[in-house]
């Protein structure tokens, strides 16, 4: 796929991240929290299954991770990103510059309160750097 940049570890951090946010959401984690801030009760929660299958959901979701940590690697080619701390960092400021900026002015515009911000925030925090420090590592 790139110059100098594995395609299995691009594939292993987009993995990665959708694994993370099966244990983000999960009832261990911040599932709980995040239903709470929505509303939403468990009956709620079977209606939207049935209304939108779940196949579809990790269809979209495990492409949409795949297609972050192929920009990710992509970008941290370009601009000469190698080694597990330069990840982190670029990681950092790519949630920072793109992924709560845009998370908050929807946020911002929307019903929901801001504790569901700081729940999808924090996992696209978590993801978003851990896709990075992980294809930094291998750079």
């Amino acid at each position: 796929m790139l110059p100098h940049v594995n395609d299995l570890i691009v594939l292993l951090a987009a993995v990665l991240a959708f694994a993370l946010g099966g244990i983000w959401y999960s009832p261990m984690a911040f599932g709980p929290a995040w239903m709470s801030a929505h509303d939403y009760t468990p009956e709620k929660m079977v209606e939207m299954r049935l209304a939108k299958p779940q196949a579809r959901s990790m269809i979209v979701t495990s492409a949409t991770q795949l297609l972050q940590a192929v920009v990710l690697a992509y970008l941290m080619h370009w601009v000469g990103i190698a080694g597990l701390k330069s990840g982190i960092l670029f990681g950092l400021l790519v949630w920072a510059g793109f992924a709560a900026t845009v998370a908050l002015i929807a946020n911002t515009f929307s019903d929901k309160p801001f504790k569901v911000f700081v729940i999808e925030s924090g996992y696209q925090l978590v993801s978003i750097t851990l896709m990075a420090a992980i294809i930094g590592s291998w750079s």
